[in-house]
């Protein structure tokens, strides 16, 4: 399996439509719990964005707007704006704060005619939206899925993430130790064995892998461990078993780590998923 294939279904990215059609008045998303991430599309019309920015975001053609994080904002038009819009949520089955969702900017705003290679997916989900027939909301959020990993792999592609995990997907000497942490996390990743694998020096090593990846090496270690132990956990997988999986030798080690990381026990992390 390709890399981002690997991270997109290990943190069980999911996006549901939830709304399609005409926007009249304000309309504000994430403004009481804040567990969700949104997509926009703005079909035609114009509409203001607010919350997002210092100032209020004005639109007047068909544009994408992505939040991939749970951030407060609002969509606002009046009737002869003409506004038509798609709306989704985004999810992540280990909570919203995850490697991937970390890894994206906190709104991205981009016009449709500047992304022709999103177009056909645009031209699915739009016919799609127009219809009334059976299975049509699984196929928009299976489209919007597909939309969304499309997103993500031309900006990988054209290095318009940053500092980020996304970025070190696609770096040559990087790509393979993240390879070999992803695919095996339980063994004991030394830095030396890191560098060993990137072919570079341990200091170089650390100092690129902080340049394009944003954290040390350490510490993306611990956050993917814990990310494949909240999808095991969620599996009904016994937190012994569990740690035994992502390199602890204890259910007590891997429980410090969590309360590190989350401030919770895996348990307690567990049963508040449960919850909701």
């Amino acid at each position: 399996m390709d890399q981002l294939s690997q991270v997109i279904d290990r943190f069980a990215l999911q996006a549901g439509v939830f709304y399609s059609g005409k926007l009249c008045g304000l309309s504000s998303f994430n403004q009481g719990s804040l567990i969700e991430g949104h997509l926009h599309l703005l079909r035609r019309g114009s509409l203001s964005v607010i919350g997002l920015e210092k100032e209020k975001i004005r639109l007047d053609k068909a544009t994408i707007i992505f939040v991939p994080r749970p951030l407060k904002h609002s969509l606002l038009a009046d009737e002869s704006d003409d506004a038509e819009l798609i709306c989704a949520n985004i999810k992540y089955g280990t909570g919203s704060s995850n490697l991937l969702a970390n890894a994206l900017p906190d709104v991205l705003i981009l016009p449709v005619e500047q992304l022709p290679f999103l177009q056909t997916n645009v031209d699915w989900l739009l016919d799609e939206a127009d219809k009334q027939l059976q299975g049509r909301q699984a196929i928009m959020n299976r489209l919007m899925e597909v939309f969304i990993i499309n997103m993500l792999r031309s900006l990988i592609d054209n290095g318009k993430l940053g500092s980020s995990m996304l970025a070190g997907l696609v770096h040559p000497q990087l790509k393979n130790v993240l390879h070999h942490i992803h695919n095996a996390p339980e063994q004991a990743w030394s830095l030396e064995k890191m560098a060993e694998i990137a072919l570079m020096s341990r200091s170089k090593f650390a100092e690129v892998f902080k340049e394009v990846i944003g954290q040390t090496p350490n510490d993306y270690l611990l956050e993917w461990r814990v990310s494949v132990a909240q999808s095991l956990l969620l599996k009904g997988k016994s937190v012994s078993l569990v740690a035994n999986s992502v390199g602890y030798e204890t259910a007590s080690a891997l429980s410090r780590v969590f309360r590190k990381k989350l401030e919770l026990s895996p348990k307690e992390w567990l049963e508040l998923q449960e919850q909701g």
